[in-house]
């Protein structure tokens, strides 16, 4: 906690800066799922959306909820069990996709369910 003006104005900026950063976070999002002409370089992969802007937006999500986990939810102020949880969770969805796509190139065909 905060206990003098000095501490509650540093933060105070730092949570303004987060806030900005979650704001053009957003705005990017935005543009790079339907990016206007004439900025045609944010238009990743094939003209439209497609799977690579889909990466890039997933991206940008995944830094702005570790700037939101960190910062507003104070887990950078925590004990470091707090940091195996959390990245332990990043990890776990990385292997439950990975999982997934594997499932979806090599599906296994029993001729038991299909007569």
């Amino acid at each position: 906690m905060a206990n003098s003006v000095e501490e509650i104005q540093k933060a105070k900026k730092t949570y303004i800066l987060v806030f900005l950063a979650l704001l053009v976070g957003t705005v990017l999002t935005v543009l790079v799922a339907d990016p206007p002409s004439f900025l045609y370089w944010l238009d990743v992969g094939k003209h439209g959306f497609d799977p690579w802007d889909a990466v890039v937006g997933l991206c940008i999500a995944t830094t702005k909820a570790t700037l939101v986990a960190l910062i507003f939810m104070h887990l950078n102020h925590e004990k470091k069990s707090i940091y195996w949880i959390f990245f332990g969770s990043f990890f776990f969805c990385a292997c439950m996709a990975g999982l997934i796509a594997l499932a979806k190139s090599s599906p296994i065909f029993d001729t038991f369910f299909y007569h």
